[in-house]
């Protein structure tokens, strides 16, 4: 049997918004939002040029500086959002905007010293202590970051959506360029400053992240006084009705098993496992493109274009899920994307040397086309999983899920330990492939559950009709029951919004 209890919303087909969002409200968070996405931007990717630049010839400082901040997140991140959903909002977002401002401004001025005097770290005991030092800064700042995001995008559109789903596709598809935005022009910022003095890019990140943090304060704050939802309180309690505080290790398991029994665990491993992949314009896969003979340039200039296929994800994937529903949207995006990896996997694998040119340019251009995809699924899952979790679980759902991105994330980075030479490239990429591909059976099978089928094949099934002679009708009312849900869906969900 077909379960059509929660249809109308499962669908998530988006309206049309009767009444806009206040028009201050808005460009508060967009602007609040881009300081805080600039910040972590430019000190996420300057960090790395400027340990590069005090630890020339040396890649073990800057693995274990990023294999640091990853593990930090993984294992710390679940109890904060815990914590995150007992505190005033307002609260939150402070205390996250200090552990991201303070560690930034601390960690340039040991970049800067360490420019300054480079005997400081020639010694071993010199090195152990800087890098231990800064990588300690750099998980703070990755934890405050974090919940930073998790709060804002997870919690606070939702509220300032008031209900609308329309509103909240706009605000994610807003925030997402926003962010898009900011991973392309930061670094490109940093490494032009960098190019020109180091000492001279660290400062400047240092006096901007110091100087901008009043400003994205008093912005979220004025957001949080003129939204009264942001204002109301959350109680934090466990199935049991008892609230767990104290005992942390019981906590923690519980929020773990509510998040694995979640209604929206699917699409949120879906998409963690996405995180497991070097075929994206990161670290592995620039210094693939790199080896291979492609120019610090060029290397830039594909990544500008990929960005523009980012971007073109967040106005596309917020038009078909007005006409189809964000679940399906979600199924045709991931789908897309397992189609490109799987052509970036063939190309590595199935042509004459795995570090050709031809195999190379290949892996680019289904690299790039797959960002679409990615990106369109992201924002499908982000509904999916707002429109589910019920405010008091947002932190913690949400945390577990960033959890498990940078388990995966630390998992990529162990594919190309394993296999470090460009000519068995091809395997990490194999790997990358096969977590796209679970990922997308893990989403089909949400489908499959949610909606009773992946697509209509009733025309195809009914006896009598010109070019189906043979065929065996099915005669089964769950199955019409669901095509008749799926064409009332534009009819039915309006109602949802005005109960």
């Amino acid at each position: 049997m077909v379960c059509h209890e929660h249809e109308a919303s499962e669908q998530l087909v988006i309206d049309e918004p009767d009444v806009s969002i206040d028009y201050n409200v808005r460009w508060r968070l967009y602007l609040s939002h881009a300081l805080s996405a600039w910040n972590s931007r430019i000190f996420e990717f300057g960090a790395f040029l400027f340990l590069a630049s005090i630890w020339t010839d040396d890649l073990l400082p800057a693995s274990v500086y990023a294999l640091a901040r990853s593990a930090a997140a993984a294992a710390l991140l679940p109890w904060l959002g815990s914590r995150l959903d007992r505190l005033d909002r307002l609260a939150s977002i402070r205390l996250s905007l200090l552990s991201q401002r303070i560690p930034v401004a601390l960690s340039c001025i040991g970049f800067y010293l360490l420019l300054r005097i480079p005997s400081a770290h020639d010694a071993l005991a010199g090195e152990i202590v800087s890098l231990s030092a800064l990588s300690i800064l750099a998980c703070v700042e990755k934890l405050g970051a974090s919940t930073n995001t998790i709060a804002i995008e997870r919690d606070w559109v939702v509220i300032i959506a008031g209900g609308n789903d329309a509103h909240l596709a706009t605000l994610n598809a807003q925030m997402r360029r926003i962010d898009l935005c900011c991973k392309l022009v930061g670094p490109l910022a940093i490494s032009l400053a960098d190019s020109y003095s180091t000492r001279v890019a660290v400062v400047g990140m240092g006096a901007f992240t110091s100087v901008s943090v009043l400003a994205e304060y008093i912005c979220i704050a004025r957001v949080y006084r003129s939204v009264p939802g942001l204002r109301t309180t959350r109680e934090r309690r466990d199935a049991m009705g008892t609230d767990h505080a104290a005992r942390p290790a019981v906590s923690a398991f519980g929020s773990v098993t509510k998040y694995v029994q979640h209604s929206a665990f699917s699409p949120s491993l879906s998409l963690a496992l996405l995180y497991l992949t070097v075929v994206s314009f990161s670290g592995q896969f620039i210094t693939y493109l790199l080896a291979t003979g492609f120019s610090s340039t060029s290397v830039a200039l594909l990544r500008a274009v990929a960005a523009v296929f980012e971007l073109s994800a967040t106005w596309a994937a917020p038009l078909i899920a007005k006409r189809i529903g964000a679940v399906r949207t979600g199924l045709w995006s991931l789908n897309a994307q397992l189609a490109f990896i799987a052509g970036a996997c063939t190309c590595l694998w199935f042509t004459s040397g795995a570090t050709s040119r031809l195999a190379t340019i290949g892996l680019i251009t289904c690299t790039i086309l797959s960002r679409t995809g990615l990106w369109g699924f992201d924002l499908s899952a982000q509904l999916i999983i707002q429109d589910e979790v019920k405010p008091d679980l947002r932190g913690t759902f949400s945390s577990l899920e960033a959890s498990l991105q940078n388990i995966f994330e630390m998992l990529a980075f162990a594919t190309t330990i394993i296999f470090p030479s460009t000519s068995q490239f091809k395997y990490p990429v194999a790997i990358s492939a096969g977590a796209v591909t679970l990922s997308s059976a893990v989403y089909a099978c949400f489908v499959r559950g949610r909606r009773g089928h992946l697509m209509h094949l009733d025309d195809c099934l009914c006896r009598g009709k010109a070019g189906h002679a043979g065929w065996t009708a099915v005669n089964n009312e769950d199955d019409v029951n669901t095509v008749n849900d799926d064409q009332s869906e534009l009819a039915s969900y309006p109602s949802r919004e005005t109960a």
